[in-house]
């Protein structure tokens, strides 16, 4: 699909979404640094047609797939397809009605969804840690980025993935809570978020993650806001 344009418009509606969260969330300040560098590393894999890895467990997984479904169709903008594309369903004679209803968006694939793989390794192996990163060997590639998710930061099946991004050359983001953990030490970009209970951390990760699928989709999406 080419390469993915960012406008100057895109750019400022970005920056004005960020900037109105850490206004809305000052207990958050200390975490901006590192969110503006993960929001930049996501637009830097996106704007290339790359692939954003999400990888947790528990709540950390469901808040994966949570992301996954912002990500891939409408969070809050129309995201219209290529021109070509339209142009191209039109003509078929079942891609009529899809051209109106297709939707562009950015590749974001959860790890551990494959239950065949997952119950393969546990038979083959009796190993519960290693199915995110044996699915992130085979299908990564430099240039995509991961986002690991552990509230621990302890995580030995995240841990494990992020070995493997680190051997392939693929970015990755930890996303954890204020202690930060071994995922945090590890990380590219250390994203430190406060919450003394999983279920507070949990529920900064979930303010955090909606604003960057936000500032994302209006970098790239602007003329639909």
């Amino acid at each position: 699909m080419g390469t993915r344009t960012i406008s100057p418009r895109g750019r400022a509606d970005a920056r004005r979404i960020i900037a109105d969260f850490f206004a809305q969330r000052p207990d958050l300040a200390g975490c901006r640094e590192p969110f503006e560098e993960a929001f930049r590393a996501a637009v830097a894999c996106f704007r290339t047609n790359r692939t954003l890895f999400l990888c947790g467990n528990g709540g950390s997984y469901a808040d994966c797939l949570h992301i996954g479904g912002e990500l891939f169709k409408t969070f809050e903008r129309r995201r219209p397809l290529p021109a070509a594309h339209y142009k191209a369903l039109k003509k078929d004679p079942y891609g009529k009605e899809l051209a109106d209803e297709i939707q562009a968006g950015f590749r974001a694939v959860p790890l551990g969804l494959n239950g065949s793989l997952v119950s393969a390794i546990l038979n083959d192996t009796n190993r519960a840690d290693l199915h995110f990163a044996q699915e992130l060997y085979v299908m990564g590639e430099k240039g995509d980025l991961l986002l690991a998710i552990s509230t621990s930061g302890a995580s030995r099946n995240v841990l494990n993935a992020m070995a493997v991004a680190r051997v392939l050359g693929i970015r990755t983001i930890g996303l954890t809570g204020p202690a930060g953990g071994e995922a945090a030490k590890r990380a590219d970009i250390a994203l430190r978020l406060p919450g003394s209970r999983t279920r507070l951390v949990q529920e900064s990760h979930l303010v955090c993650y909606h604003t960057l699928c936000l500032a994302i989709e209006a970098a790239f999406f602007p003329e639909s806001g």
